[in-house]
């Protein structure tokens, strides 16, 4: 076969290649178009983001009290609650997920009120926080939709011995 990409792909035949546990185009279009719709009203500021916030990511030297961040191959203008979102859905983990592992919400809370005070350099008030917090949760699906449909494209095209579904 010549070398095609994803968009010159007849849409039944890229439906042909998923599984029955994985949702069809239109299932999937009307995903992204919910999405569309209740992101944006949310105005979260668009700011510079890692974008793959896993534990992995994220080194903490505990004798310097440093955190570093690394691997930046994602890393991008992108909505700032998204970048959040991601960073707590990654607490379930990747090859062993357990959604338990997701913080809970007094845990988002505390996290969102020092990231919003490292980030205006003042306290924050409740209600500050709480905007936040509602902002991260609904961005948190836009991270899952994003990661799934790189899940099904590495599926098809990597060459990395790894079952992405």
């Amino acid at each position: 076969m010549a070398s095609e990409s994803i968009v010159d792909w007849p849409v039944r035949s890229f439906t042909d290649i998923l599984s029955a546990d994985v949702p069809e185009v239109g299932v999937l279009e009307q995903e992204l178009a919910w999405l569309k719709e209740h992101l944006p009203p949310l105005d979260s500021p668009v700011v510079f983001c890692h974008n793959d916030l896993l534990c992995k990511n994220i080194i903490y030297d505990s004798s310097k009290g440093h955190v570093r961040f690394i691997d930046y191959e994602y890393a991008g203008y992108n909505y700032q609650a998204f970048d959040i979102g991601n960073h707590f859905n990654e607490f379930a983990g990747v090859n062993e997920v357990d959604y338990s592992r997701y913080p809970a919400r007094e845990t988002q809370l505390q996290w969102l009120r020092y990231y919003l005070q490292a980030q205006k350099g003042r306290a924050v008030t409740p209600r500050e926080v709480e905007r936040l917090y509602v902002q991260v949760n609904k961005f948190a699906l836009a991270s899952h939709f994003l990661w799934a449909l790189w899940a099904l494209i590495q599926n098809q095209f990597s060459t990395i011995d790894f079952d992405f579904l």
